[in-house]
């Protein structure tokens, strides 16, 4: 498995993992805007650009995004994102970082992976203790989180999304 920043050699797989999530019905966690922008050239473009404050999108913060690929075949598994620091909705409920896992390929232990690989990245980035947030009754998210080493801290309510969040925190400071 490797986590890499998407590249354009890669645009069907993108164009297929959003129309994957969109037919689903699933939550798109961890793509940033790939909801909304179809084209996945334009994504990619986007993706770049809200990596540098110097180009982040106004209303937004950096971010860096990633691509969760399977070596084996070369296909996109996973998609996982991580701000750079956070702003107030991000503090309250969204986290350093957000991910998901192809409806085909959910139970196989990506998700799990793909975090414990992105928390290194995490610390290049000077991130000592990482929030990561799930819906309440995401069993699956939840032990991932856990088995990274996550330790509750609290659950909020989120209103846009009327969901109760749990937040939990992860110390790379060992």
């Amino acid at each position: 498995m490797k986590l890499i920043e998407p590249t354009i050699e890669y645009k069907e797989q993108i164009r297929a993992y959003r129309q994957e999530f969109l037919v689903s019905g699933s939550s798109m966690d961890g793509t940033g805007s790939l909801r909304r922008i179809e084209d996945p050239k334009e994504w990619i473009e986007f993706c770049e650009n809200s990596k540098r404050i110097e180009t982040v999108p106004d209303g937004l913060i950096p971010a860096t995004q990633y691509i969760f690929v399977r070596k084996e075949d070369d296909k996109i598994v996973g998609m996982l994102q991580i701000r750079h620091y956070f702003n107030d909705y991000l503090e309250k409920y969204g986290g350093h970082i957000g991910y998901s896992v192809a409806p085909s390929e959910r139970r196989k232990g990506y998700a799990s992976q793909m975090l414990k690989t992105a928390l290194p990245k995490c610390k290049e980035l000077g991130i000592d203790n990482v929030l990561i947030t799930c819906i309440d009754n995401n069993e699956g998210s939840r032990k991932t989180i856990l088995a990274n080493g996550g330790v509750y801290e609290s659950s909020v309510y989120e209103p846009n999304e009327k969901v109760y969040l749990e937040r939990y925190w992860i110390s790379l400071s060992k």
